[in-house]
């Protein structure tokens, strides 16, 4: 099909404000009156509280609010269902109760007349702390004899029972078919190996801020830089027992967030301030604030095996997982599970265990594509050494054994259209496979991955001005340039150019409720959300065109980049906006998951004396469903590329044996820069979405979960040695060179 629109590369509508600094972010508001908020966080990460004396920190000039976790409200089990957790916990994330859990959880927080002032009363509240023993070991948290974070927390059981007796294990996710031991038996050559992955932080340059205003009738007002304005709002309101209608939530442009912005950490702490003081409060977090205290991505231990017969065919498949979760139940092994052996799932015997783990650490949050890199780091190592055992190529033995429509997925449902076969056939036939790699300490690593994005709901509203423009407002934030697509996606169901295509993210009062912007949605839901709108829209315009003309609506056809056509008579668009107010709107909800498969290629050569890799050349092929823009496609997969790099070799949180955090800022925790980033090439591949008007699938998220994998096998070829742990530091590999001699 030929579009005008789709598949163009224009300029993003938000790049001028925010090129010039005008695009006003967290920080920047301003509210006259406003007060500074600051928090008091644990300097121990498992230990009781005794007591709080907060006199001396109220009693200073200046001061107007001191709250803990006492002025929480008893959250109803309602609200407390809504957020999907315990209800004790829900009010521990926010303020400390009866203990402090991790290296930076606030137990209380401070408004005040500036931000140093607000730091001096924070230091001048008295906690008194009996120490507990931390919990920092994933395997020994798991243990029956370990300390329990919660008392009263049960292992939740996929498919199961509850057990008896408490423990840190939130969650256990066990999946199996057919005889997996047969399986084995089988096989010709079996691979087994254990793999361990870091806790790792998203890396977003914005950190958290929140600014509430609470107004004499009780309504809330909240700006704040979040991935979900409504998810903001359900949050605060569970948290702070309040109806949702009296809380507005103002998103302003977003720095960064990959995830790590989908759960609220200060915005109820500034409602309750500003309630007790009487006037605006703001709250921006330092940088080690941002690492201690908001959600990383899990550290995981992963036990992977494979067995396959000597023409390469897999016989059966094996994987065993623990995430750390934090000291807060949440899932993150639930996607690893899924997305472990994904690209493999036909064989017959399969089985796979999920355990989300608590230990005194930061809850986690999403990190792009969560729980789905760690897996396939360690599903993609053993692949790759089976191909080697074997002396198969690489790609071949992926192809050999790769999912197609109405194959069984690892929960045992069928494939719908997707694309790893051509994903996996465009790798191959790229000129970066096809060119032989040359020189000593050279490797060539290839690696598969697999997401299957998330639907949602999206709601946005458009209005047709009298000069034919278009106002289209939405619902979901835009994280990646998502005002530019769904502005084309407007634009080519109207046939109009782009550029009269106006689009802004409206508040929760001014549009219909929408997800968070996260699990690669946006596209997919929020653009059929547009295309709904677009023809709302078109059939009013058809009718306000019947009675111009005075004859039935049935006889009048919209015709895009025309108008409206009755027999040899036509209105245009502008012509009608003038005769009245023309709108439309539209809501998606449940568009169905669109699977997106990446595989990717890296060239890496490693100094044998040193141990440093430097990154030659790196390829990144994605089924893409369809680019509504190809320019902001592309930039999703590189920017996916640089941060798999990140965590394949720099990344990781460094605890003590207290559990206190070692390098909660950018000079320690090690981020790469372009120096280490090469240009990466990208290969769109174009399988339609079936399941979508312009068969578009997510993207952020596929992209970021095979490279890991990639360069880990690229250093295995490069070295001869197998590393097993992220990231792959120079340190790792000098001393499995030592090692191994």
């Amino acid at each position: 099909m030929t579009y005008q629109v789709i598949g163009t590369r224009p300029i993003r509508p938000d790049g001028v404000e925010k090129v010039t600094g005008r695009a006003v972010f967290g920080a920047d508001v301003q509210l006259p009156g406003m007060l500074y908020g600051k928090v008091l966080r644990s300097p121990h990460a498992h230990a009781r509280i005794v007591s709080i004396d907060t006199a001396a920190a109220a009693a200073m000039p200046g001061v107007y609010a001191v709250v803990t976790g006492a002025d929480l409200p008893e959250v109803p089990m309602e609200p407390a269902a809504r957020l999907g957790e315990d209800q004790t916990q829900i009010k521990e994330i926010i303020l400390a109760g009866d203990k402090v859990l991790f290296d930076g959880h606030p137990v209380a927080a401070v408004a005040a007349l500036s931000p140093d002032l607000a730091e001096a009363a924070c230091r001048a509240i008295r906690v008194e702390y009996e120490l507990l023993l931390p919990v920092t070991d994933i395997l020994d948290a798991m243990k029956e004899t370990a300390p329990l974070l919660h008392p009263n927390l049960y292992t939740n059981v996929w498919g199961g029972v509850r057990p008896e007796k408490p423990s840190n294990i939130a969650g256990h996710i066990p999946i199996s078919r057919g005889d997996v031991a047969a399986g084995f038996a089988e096989a010709d050559v079996i691979v087994e190996r254990e793999f361990r992955t870091s806790m790792i932080h998203q890396g977003y340059i914005e950190p958290q801020v929140a600014t509430a205003k609470v107004g004499e009738d009780g309504q809330v007002i909240i700006w704040t830089s979040t991935q979900g304005s409504f998810d903001a709002r359900g949050q605060v309101a569970g948290l702070l027992d309040l109806p949702p209608g009296k809380i507005r939530v103002i998103p302003c442009e977003i720095g960064g967030g990959f995830g790590g912005k989908s759960k609220v950490y200060l915005e109820p702490l500034a409602v309750l301030l500003a309630r007790k003081a009487g006037r605006p409060v703001q709250l921006v977090m330092t940088r080690a604030e941002v690492f201690k205290a908001t959600g990383p991505d899990p550290r995981g231990i992963i036990r992977a095996k494979v067995g396959a017969r000597r023409d390469g065919t897999i016989t059966a498949l094996e994987g065993w997982l623990a995430y750390e979760v934090g000291a807060f139940a949440d899932s993150a092994v639930g996607s690893g599970v899924s997305c472990m052996f994904a690209p493999y799932s036909k064989v017959s015997n399969l089985r796979l265990d999920g355990y989300d783990v608590l230990t005194n650490r930061p809850r986690i949050s999403a990190y792009r594509a969560p729980g789905a890199p760690n897996a396939a780091f360690a599903a993609e190592s053993v692949i790759d050494e089976l191909a080697a055992m074997l002396g198969i190529d690489p790609i071949e033995l992926r192809l050999k054994n790769a999912v197609r429509r109405g194959d069984l997925t690892p929960a045992g449902r069928r494939w719908p259209a997707i694309g790893l076969v051509e994903a996996l056939e465009a790798a191959r036939a790229t000129p970066h496979y096809q060119t032989p790699l040359q020189g000593p300490n050279r490797g060539r690593g290839v690696a598969a991955g697999f997401w299957g994005n998330w639907d949602g709901t999206s709601s946005v509203h458009l209005v047709i001005n009298r000069d034919g423009s278009v106002a289209l407002t939405l619902g979901a934030i835009d994280l990646s340039g998502s005002r530019a697509s769904m502005a084309m996606i407007v634009a080519e169901e109207l046939g109009i150019p782009y550029a009269q295509v106006k689009p802004q993210i409206g508040d929760t009062d001014s549009v219909g409720y929408s997800d968070v912007t996260g699990g690669s949605r946006s596209t997919v839901t929020t653009g059929w959300a547009c295309v709904k709108a677009a023809q709302d829209a078109r059939r009013h315009l058809c009718e306000e065109a019947a009675r111009a003309w005075d004859c039935p609506v049935d006889e009048v056809a919209y015709v895009p980049g025309t108008g409206c056509v009755h027999g040899g008579e036509v209105l245009t668009l502008k012509e009608l906006a003038e005769q009245g107010p023309i709108y439309g709107v539209g809501t998606m909800s449940g568009a169905g998951g669109s699977p997106a498969f990446a595989v990717h290629i890296a060239d890496v050569e490693v100094d044998p004396d040193t141990g440093k890799v430097a990154i030659l050349r790196y390829t990144a092929v994605q089924d893409v469903g369809r680019a509504i823009h190809p320019a902001y496609v592309e930039g999703q997969l590189q920017g996916a590329v640089a941060q798999s790099i990140g965590r394949a070799l720099y990344e990781a949180y460094v605890y003590d044996s207290e559990g206190r955090l070692l390098n909660p800022n950018f000079l320690d925790y090690r981020l790469p820069t372009f120096v280490d980033v090469p240009p990466i090439e990208t290969v769109l591949v174009e399988v339609p979405n079936p399941a979508h008007p312009y068969g578009v699938r997510g993207v952020g998220e596929a992209g970021a979960v095979p490279g890991a994998g990639a360069l880990a096998n690229a250093v295995c070829r490069a070295t001869g040695h197998r590393l097993c742990d992220l990231p792959m530091t120079a340190e790792q590999i000098c001393l499995a060179s030592l090692r191994h001699g």
